[in-house]
């Protein structure tokens, strides 16, 4: 019997899947427990015209994350800190910090998880910061940290 599987079905097959598997199995496991449903036509016109929904909104975010980028591209982050005679800072700098400073500064929220910094900033001065949007895009934005 062909199922198309609802939910993810260890060994057997993921979601929006059409398989072939027995039809005990099918009856008796995959139909009860709402795990699949049974490939006719109808169904499978659904799971179409779902794909193409799910793609239109993959392509929009996508489109989203670049203009967001075009946008970021232009911002220069001002953040100010106590810092030593050779322009050390004492502390540093984080992603956490930064965020903030975005979204209370420019309003755009982006969360720390996606600002990429390979350490701390912990010098005063300029330092592109890169931004992961999307899967598929990458931005970056300047960030200043001047003087107490």
């Amino acid at each position: 019997m062909k199922v198309i599987f609802l939910k993810d079905v260890k060994g057997k097959g993921k979601q929006g899947e059409v398989k072939n598997v027995s039809d005990g199995y099918a009856r008796n496991y995959l139909l009860k427990n709402n795990l699949a449903q049974e490939a006719t036509p109808g169904n499978l016109k659904a799971l179409e015209a779902k794909k193409k929904k799910q793609k239109q909104l993959e392509q929009k975010e996508k489109e989203e994350a670049i203009q967001l980028k075009d946008k970021l591209a232009d911002i220069t982050v001002e953040l100010t800190a106590k810092s030593g005679d050779s322009g050390r800072l004492f502390g540093s700098i984080t992603s956490k910090q930064i965020s903030e400073a975005l979204e209370k500064n420019y309003g755009y929220k982006i969360d720390k998880r996606k600002i990429e910094l390979d350490a701390p900033i912990r010098s005063l001065g300029y330092t592109n910061v890169p931004i992961k949007l999307h899967p598929e895009v990458d931005g970056s934005i300047k960030v200043r940290v001047s003087e107490k």
